[in-house]
């Protein structure tokens, strides 16, 4: 957890690709920075409970494309030049689940709010409301621009 003088080690950003989870990395980032914190950029994915009949229709690649999406989200976010803090990690398992789970050594938590990423197994859904509930620290929920009162 937190080191003495670094008030947030870590700051754990759950990352599906939507815009929201884009927002949250760039606002993860900027917290991080004065800091001095490491952006732990985790992205989750599983495979589907019925994976053998992905398999038998020929649809494959879910790490893959997860790998994918948690690339694009990050150049999305920075712009092609990742922070030397930021660290992207693919991680198989459920996002809410992992999540509370990883909070336990986070000193905060940032995601989106309303996370929908297009991937089944990446989805956030209701993973805002059960971190806020569930997380072992801290938790920011971050809206897009969009979402603000009063945005054009």
């Amino acid at each position: 957890m937190s080191t003495a003088g670094t008030p947030f080690a870590r700051i754990l950003v759950g990352v599906d690709g939507s815009e929201p989870s884009i927002e949250a990395l760039r606002q993860a980032q900027r917290l991080a920075t004065p800091l001095g914190a490491k952006v732990l950029a985790n992205a989750y994915w599983d495979y589907p409970q019925v994976y053998a009949g992905y398999v038998m229709m020929g649809i494959e690649g879910f790490e893959e494309r997860a790998g994918e999406i948690l690339d694009d989200a990050v150049k999305k976010a920075f712009g092609g030049e990742t922070p030397s803090n930021v660290l992207p990690s693919l991680i198989r398992g459920h996002p809410r689940d992992s999540l509370i789970d990883a909070s336990r050594d986070a000193d905060m938590v940032v995601v989106g709010r309303r996370g929908h990423g297009g991937f089944g197994g990446l989805l956030l859904g209701s993973v805002s409301s059960a971190l806020v509930a569930h997380a072992h620290c801290p938790v920011l929920v971050v809206h897009t621009p969009e979402d603000r009162p009063g945005a054009s």
